[in-house]
């Protein structure tokens, strides 16, 4: 039991002092949220997809590639989707907090906390798994986000410029290249590895630590009840609907410590901005980022325990 405490703590502790030294830093003054936004571009445009190139790249073909895992985990999503619109549309009277809610709820932080969580818990040379899980199910994530939040704040997007955008995110096009490098055998000079490598080994506390800069408490106070309710629903009765039946249908080890960040993991960071930029409640978009990732580590160490003293992985 006290083995199993340690490494729980140890994958999880770290990720929630990062998010923390990130905080401290915004509340001494050294970050504000312009500089968060432009260090995020940064990650995301270079860092990011070089990070999921190089674990696609350097992993087992043998464990990258699993159909089923990545079936259940965009079924789950879908019906988390459905779920939810049927739900809020019944409970929540205004619109633009609708499509808010319903993104808060269905839309996980996979990308940011994913990897850092996989790597701790089962090691760096088997996150091949939710590598794969990032470049599936975060365009799931995408393209329900602006349907959602389209519906009802009144914003139009043609289905052919959604789809562009999708296919230039470059979360895709890094991971696109590291699947067509793993399956033709490519093998990158030193130099190149060596740098990629590097560059892996930064974004992941970078985007923690930003997480951290990003989080304003001060904002909870209006919609403390509304957001309370939503964090509960994506941090311990959403991994609890998905996660169990996981177990049940047999996945175990990597594959069921994939799915971790996928349904218990803080809402996405982006979705704030989304919201804001699609007409939808920028504040409530942002208190719930903001509750959902305060709560994550606590929620998070829980089901790392849980499954870690069932044997699970």
């Amino acid at each position: 039991m006290l083995a199993n405490l340690i490494a729980c703590l140890d994958a999880v502790l770290p990720i929630f002092l990062l998010i923390a030294l990130g905080y401290w830093a915004k509340c001494l003054g050294l970050l504000n949220r312009d500089d968060v936004k432009k260090l995020n571009k940064v990650l995301f445009r270079f860092f990011m997809p070089v990070m999921l190139f190089y674990n696609i790249y350097s992993s087992d073909l043998s464990l990258a590639v699993q159909p089923k895992l990545i079936a259940y985990a965009i079924a789950c999503t879908l019906l988390i989707f459905f779920l939810a619109l049927l739900i809020v549309r019944r409970v929540e009277p205004e619109r633009r907090r609708r499509g808010v809610i319903v993104q808060g709820l269905f839309r996980s932080n996979l990308v940011v906390i994913g990897l850092p969580v996989v790597e701790s818990l089962m090691g760096a040379e088997n996150v091949a798994p939710v590598v794969l899980l990032i470049a599936t199910v975060v365009p799931v994530f995408n393209i329900l986000a602006v349907i959602v939040l389209e519906y009802y704040a009144g914003e139009r997007t043609r289905p052919g410029r959604l789809l562009l955008d999708i296919l230039k995110n470059p979360l895709i096009l890094g991971s696109a290249a590291g699947l067509l490098a793993l399956f033709v055998g490519l093998k990158l000079p030193l130099p190149l590895e060596t740098a990629a490598r590097q560059m892996t080994q930064t974004a992941s506390p970078m985007l923690l630590f930003l997480l951290g800069a990003f989080l304003e408490l001060e904002g909870l106070r209006r919609d403390w009840r509304a957001v309370l309710s939503i964090s509960l629903i994506r941090l311990l009765l959403i991994p609890a609907a998905t996660l169990i039946p996981a177990v049940l249908l047999g996945f175990r080890d990597v594959a069921l410590a994939s799915l971790l960040p996928v349904f218990a993991s803080s809402t996405a960071v982006n979705s704030f901005t989304m919201a804001q930029q699609m007409g939808g409640d920028a504040e409530l978009a942002g208190n719930i980022v903001v509750a959902t990732s305060a709560l994550c580590s606590l929620t998070m160490f829980f089901w790392c325990f849980l499954f870690k003293s069932l044997g699970l992985f």
